[in-house]
């Protein structure tokens, strides 16, 4: 290796790479169930895509909710740790006990206790990682935790196809096993996630709460626009996977691509956090959302197979140069104390566009085609990177409190 790219990792503190490993079996967990549950309701308990859509969309509903919620409530205590232990053990508690559901309701139940655990750990986690990060690695850091998140989500579906195809386990039982690698999630983080020493209060800055809104400077709050008009166009990959289909790309295939999608997106995010902090995280967002547009307007335009499943392939590209940039504005432009608040307005946002935006998006798909649905993701993507750049945002240097509280 390298010694300069040595000393560079080096830089990274240790919490990040334990968060990581956290996220990792994490998803290892989720993604061993989450791929398998409308099979589970259609072949097992006989339910079909009403069920499944009431279960989802209270599910994403109740993630965003409690990530605002559990974002004042760690800047309140300034405490992290104990949010994002009691996040993962939730989650890890419930989603492996969906295999024992006997009724629909009862996996609802789960998935809700579930995402109640994502919204509790997310605000908290993104903060920590802001909290132990230096200013200039920002990028860096997001990008290694997202990177080694999207890692986990390649490994627990071909975990979990190898149970069912080679080991002849039931769904139940696979969704059992899941169990194995949530213990590990927890584990880590009880014995192994460290946060920085609790900086004294400091009285002026108080109360926090709903209030810490109006703290919250124009700059971020115009960021948040932004984000929440390219939301608006970032409808569900499922309509992706179905516009594969229609041209003609065969279900295995579509598999595979889908393996290979998450592949890319994990070295996409590991690269593109360290490239973000050096050509600044504003302009690499922007280079995202194009690199987004531009994939839209491959699936408006191209009918053939090959050329889709390149267009899907370079699709991962475009998380890798989005999601560590994105994380490292908020975290700049939200003064210390109010970090958890801002990524959980931050997580808000895109919960409340992402409701309609799928929505939308298969009216369009309905109505006037796949085409023009595709051309109207592709515009408002076009629109947020304008807004982007016609936005006026602080400095770095002109920012209070962005050193990390310890290392």
């Amino acid at each position: 290796m390298n010694p300069s790219k040595k000393s560079e990792m080096k830089k990274i503190p240790g919490t990040i790479y334990v968060l990581g490993w956290i996220s990792l079996f994490s998803d290892v967990s989720s993604e061993m169930i989450y791929p398998l549950i409308p099979l589970f309701l259609t072949s097992v308990l006989g339910q079909g895509a009403f069920a499944l859509g009431i279960i989802e969309g209270i599910a994403e509903a109740t993630a965003s909710i409690f990530k605002i919620v559990s974002g004042i409530w760690t800047d309140k205590t300034r405490r992290r740790k104990p949010f994002i232990l009691a996040g993962y053990g939730l989650a890890g508690l419930a989603r492996p006990l969906i295999g024992l559901a006997g009724h629909w309701v009862a996996v609802l139940a789960l998935r809700f206790t579930d995402r109640v655990g994502k919204g509790i750990r997310t605000s908290p986690r993104d903060a920590l990682i802001a909290d132990v990060a230096a200013p200039e690695q920002l990028g860096a850091a997001y990008g290694v935790q997202r990177s080694m998140d999207h890692a986990g989500a390649v490994m627990g579906p071909l975990i979990a196809g190898g149970l069912l195809m080679f080991m002849d386990l039931t769904l139940r039982q696979v969704f059992l096993m899941a169990a194995i690698p949530a213990l590990l999630c927890f584990s880590v983080a009880a014995f192994n996630l460290k946060e920085p020493p609790v900086p004294k209060a400091n009285p002026a800055a108080q109360p926090i709460g709903l209030t810490g809104w109006n703290r919250l400077s124009k700059g971020f709050k115009f960021f948040l626009l932004t984000v929440f008009v390219f939301t608006l166009g970032n409808s569900t990959d499922a309509f992706l996977i179905l516009r594969l289909g229609e041209v003609g790309v065969p279900a295995g295939w579509v598999a595979v691509l889908w393996s290979v999608h998450h592949i890319v997106k994990m070295i996409a995010n590991y690269y593109g956090g360290k490239l973000s902090d050096k050509i600044g995280h504003r302009v690499q967002l922007g280079l995202g959302w194009a690199i987004y547009a531009l994939i839209y307007l491959s699936f408006a335009a191209v009918d053939s197979p090959e050329g889709l499943i390149g267009a899907f392939i370079a699709y991962g590209v475009y998380f890798g140069f989005a999601e560590p940039s994105e994380k490292a504005l908020v975290a700049q432009l939200a003064p210390p104390e109010l970090r958890g608040s801002a990524f959980g307005y931050f997580h808000f946002a895109i919960g409340l566009a992402a409701l309609p935006a799928s929505l939308v998006f298969g009216i369009i798909w309905k109505t006037w085609g796949a085409p023009t649905a595709f051309l109207t993701g592709a515009a408002l993507a076009l629109t947020a990177c304008g807004m982007l750049a016609l936005g006026k945002f602080p400095k770095a240097s002109d920012l209070v409190g962005c050193s990390p509280q310890g290392q």
